[in-house]
């Protein structure tokens, strides 16, 4: 019964994301139907349920809280996709689950060829699934709905697992506030700072939300280079880069606590490593005669690093084409990602700082057997059960991506699509190389394919232990 109000009033809260597109449609003069009857179907059992089954206490026990993280996601995904099996797509109904997926798992993957001939409505949609997935559905729901109460923390932590959530205040729901207030804030900067640059108000907040979002889903077939301009390329840079980084340190920020910042070796890491990829991949695009002009190079360069980086998926050249150092140093941003605690995917910067850390300390051991070595993290002990999550969960990574990219080869597929796509995918990066660079799209795949790669885009997004634990028996026990 808790599990059953909860995912109702996630459901719930859900149900009136779908007033933004329904107010498009009505000034575009499209169709209505797409988005009222899966918001009006989704209220209205929602409510009822809520209103039919009792509460029994407002503290999700730790199971109910996967369960509940696991089943709304996949059942958002699931509603979602309706909009796009009513409208006159003509995707049928496993393209529009792969569509929806990759949205609000902010994947960016995508099954249509041209974008441009879609609806307004549908083109805002697609990027809105980005919006609210990007800083979590379940985020929202602690920050509006009073009904999940002091059970937020769980929710969150079930989310996104292991040391990635921080309180930042007293109660977990001003916490999703703070998260939502600074991500908001984002989103404004951004959109007027595209305006200023020559976007109509339309693109521009489709594009921010799929740049805070890190998902990639633009209204051009041609991605950011439709727009031909360095001044907007640089913008949406930036932005993803800022996208990558932890919101908790920009409440941080806000509260002057600078040497939290200062101190935080997740971001030391994350900036480090850009900079250095941004740095060779710029000198192999000027050493091959790719681009003229240092600029040129640098911007493009730049672009393409934060957008694998931060698991975007914009797009401004076609990397496949650029020297294969170039493509080396991307393919390795594409495995890492931005750091927790952020909008990107990935394995995360600091799981990778983590194993890092935990090699070199056994290296040490080796060396000196009777010394005791600490790994730290942000000048503080890093506890062992925390060592240890991050190394099953990094392991689990590689696992998933292995048996993806064999479900991916079972299709035929070449050995480079099959695993830049289960890359992709399971990071929530959108595009990867091969026959899913970034000028082609996913609807080559059979639809066995989809599906899977649909079902590991959730995976990914919730790092893999929140749904794989409701498949073990213990979970089950008593």
């Amino acid at each position: 019964m808790t599990v059953l109000r909860g995912l109702s009033a996630l459901l719930l809260g859900f149900s009136f994301s779908f007033t933004a597109p329904i107010l498009t449609a009505l000034y575009y003069g499209e169709p209505l139907l797409p988005f009222l009857l899966p918001g009006v179907a989704t209220a209205c059992l929602s409510a009822a349920t809520l209103l039919i089954v009792p509460r029994q206490g407002s503290v999700f026990l730790t199971r109910d809280s996967f369960a509940i993280v696991t089943l709304a996601w996949t059942l958002i995904c699931v509603v979602g996709s309706i909009p796009f099996t009513l409208s006159n797509t003509e995707i049928g109904i496993v393209n529009a689950f792969f569509e929806s997926a990759s949205g609000f798992t902010t994947t960016g993957a995508t099954i249509f060829s041209d974008v441009e001939i879609l609806p307004k409505s549908i083109l805002l949609w697609r990027s809105l699934t980005h919006w609210l997935g990007g800083m979590g559905i379940i985020v929202l729901a602690v920050a509006v709905l009073p009904i999940l109460g002091v059970s937020g923390f769980r929710l969150m932590s079930a989310e996104a697992p292991g040391p990635d959530v921080e309180k930042l205040t007293p109660r977990i729901s001003h916490t999703a506030r703070v998260f939502w207030l600074i991500y908001f804030g984002f989103t404004v900067v951004e959109t007027v700072l595209l305006m200023f640059g020559g976007m109509g108000l339309f693109d521009a907040v489709n594009h921010t939300f799929a740049t805070l979002a890190t998902g990639g889903f633009s209204t051009r077939n041609a991605s950011i280079a439709a727009f031909e301009s360095g001044y907007i390329e640089w913008v949406v840079t930036l932005f993803m880069f800022l996208s990558g980084v932890n919101f908790a340190l920009y409440f941080r920020a806000i509260t002057r606590r600078f040497d939290v910042i200062f101190a935080n070796s997740e971001l030391k890491a994350y900036m480090f490593l850009f900079l250095l990829a941004v740095g060779i991949v710029t000198a192999s695009l000027l050493s091959s005669g790719q681009y003229e002009g240092v600029e040129t190079a640098l911007r493009h360069g730049a672009f393409q690093v934060a957008t694998l980086m931060t698991s975007t998926g914009f797009a401004t050249a076609d990397y496949t084409l650029w020297p294969m150092l170039a493509q080396g140093i991307l393919l390795l941003m594409l495995f890492i990602g931005g750091c927790v605690g952020s909008t990107s995917g990935g394995i995360k910067m600091m799981h990778v700082t983590v194993m890092i850390k935990t090699a070199a300390k056994q290296l040490r051991t080796l060396v000196y057997p009777r010394g005791v070595f600490t790994i730290r993290i942000n000048k503080k002990p890093v506890d062992q059960a925390i060592v240890t999550a991050v190394s099953g969960f990094v392991f689990l990574y590689i696992v998933f991506v292995v048996i993806s990219t064999i479900v991916v080869s079972s299709s035929g597929t070449d050995f480079t699509t099959a695993l830049t796509a289960s890359l992709a995918c399971m990071g929530n990066i959108g595009p990867g190389f091969g026959g899913v660079g970034p000028t082609s799209n996913f609807a080559f795949f059979p639809d066995y394919v989809k599906l899977w790669l649909a079902a590991i885009m959730i995976l990914g997004r919730l790092e893999i232990y929140t749904v794989l634990i409701l498949f073990t028996p213990v979970f089950y026990r008593k």
